[in-house]
């Protein structure tokens, strides 16, 4: 057979790239046609790719923790028997970028030790990037090091450790400096370069690595307040009548569909009669041209157990009714828990909701999921007065009251229509129907 390329394959509009995690097949190996070969990470969810052929696996052509573009050759299939040709001309070096269980890191050597931070000397011991930074200006030999007795846990160097040693030196160095790894000739990708202050360290601080999610997290939402210049409107709405409704019906809704009633489906539906009044807000942003969309995909955030947010999205919201929106809600958010999204649930989003209101915030300023252009995020019910009409006058009563954030790219979204749009919402949750059919 001829050989056969597997590639990185594209994973949604916003996906550049993914970092190869896990090698699933060894050079050598038999593959049959569809099994998966390689286990890779994007920011957004974990996936297998499977291999486009049945054979032999020739070559891989990254090793584990690179970095690989949409569309760059990841591996190379042959037949049995038969040699690997060269790779590909097209074939980009990798990047290692991210290495999974990569040893934790100061922000202030980050530059300088951007290879593994860890230094052996015909044994095992680790010293942090702080710890190897200081050696390194202070002139530290490797074998110097070693001689150091450590206090941290399982006898490692702390920075207190090492200046202490360098107070009570009685003599310099003698040779062989401790060298930061020469840096590579392999161009990084492109990035959102972000310069921030320098940070002192003092006894007692902990420095914690970023996880792989957390650092594209971070990345994405530079990117974001990058590309669109952000702007916030607030309204306050009374759904005094959607809570009584839904504490009505919750308890029938599950008794006959199996399904909680949250309130999330019930702001989805009144975001979605929104859009359906000012579709301007369902759009994007190519360049100088404005990309109106026809489908309305809304994205719910939800909060994973180790803390970080992914956005699994429900796809023709529109045309779906409350049922079938509590369905869609609660299948995302528990395998989202379960981190058992697959990557187009997590893809496709026009409009985008959080509900801040989970963590007992009353508002907040949430951040554009690109390429996207606005995001609502929902505060806190709670009981406060206010003032009512009535054919008799104005009275003040209790009443359920909530904020709506609505952020919007204000390069395309003015504040008349992201004003108007969340007044919009807003209106559609205070005229909920107590008289209601679920």
């Amino acid at each position: 057979m001829a050989e056969k390329t597997i590639l990185m394959p594209k994973m949604g509009e916003s996906i550049a790239e993914a970092t190869i995690i896990r090698w699933l097949k060894k050079e050598g190996e038999p593959v049959a046609q569809d099994e998966p070969i390689v286990e890779i990470a994007t920011d957004k969810v974990d996936s297998e790719i499977p291999s486009t052929a049945a054979g032999i696996v020739g070559k891989l052509l990254h090793p584990e923790g690179a970095v690989v573009k949409v569309g760059e050759p990841v591996a190379i299939i042959v037949g049995e028997g038969e040699a690997v040709a060269a790779a590909p001309k097209t074939q980009a070096p990798a990047v290692a970028e991210a290495v999974v269980n990569q040893v934790v890191q100061s922000v202030n050597t980050a530059k300088e030790f951007a290879a593994p931070a860890a230094v052996h000397n015909g044994g095992n011991r680790f010293y942090s990037p702080l710890v190897l930074n200081i050696a390194r200006t202070e002139g530290l030999t490797i074998e110097e090091l070693e001689q150091i007795a450590g206090t941290g846990k399982d006898g490692r160097v702390t920075k207190a450790d090492i200046l202490n040693h360098i107070s009570n030196r009685s003599s310099a160095p003698a040779s062989t400096q401790v060298q930061a790894p020469a840096p590579s000739a392999t161009p990084a990708p492109q990035r959102v370069e972000v310069k921030t202050a320098a940070i002192s360290l003092n006894a007692g601080d902990e420095i914690i690595e970023m996880d792989r999610v957390r650092k594209m997290i971070a990345e994405n939402m530079v990117r974001s307040k990058h590309i669109s210049p952000h702007v916030t409107s607030f309204v306050e709405a009374d759904v005094t009548n959607l809570v009584q409704w839904r504490e009505k019906n919750k308890a029938s809704f599950q008794k006959r569909e199996g399904e909680n009633l949250t309130f999330t489906p019930i702001f989805i539906e009144c975001i979605v009669k929104a859009i359906k009044d000012f579709p301007m807000i369902n759009i994007s942003v190519d360049g100088d041209k404005i990309i109106r969309k026809k489908n309305i995909n809304i994205g719910m955030a939800a909060a994973q157990p180790n803390g970080n947010l992914i956005v699994p999205v429900i796809k023709n919201a529109d045309n779906m009714n409350l049922v079938g929106l509590a369905r869609a809600v609660n299948d995302l958010a528990k395998r989202a828990r379960e981190n058992k999204l697959s990557l187009d649930e997590i893809q496709g989003g026009t409009y985008t909701l959080t509900n801040v209101g989970t963590f007992g915030n009353v508002m907040g300023t949430p951040i554009i999921p690109q390429p996207q252009v606005a995001i609502m995020a929902a505060g806190a019910i709670r009981k406060k007065p206010a003032v009512v009409e009535t054919e008799y006058g104005d009275v003040i009563a209790i009443r359920q009251m909530m904020f709506l954030s609505h952020s919007y790219d204000h390069r395309v979204v003015d504040g008349a229509l992201g004003g108007m749009f969340v007044r919009r919402v807003a209106d559609y949750m205070e005229q909920w129907d107590v008289n209601r059919e679920v």
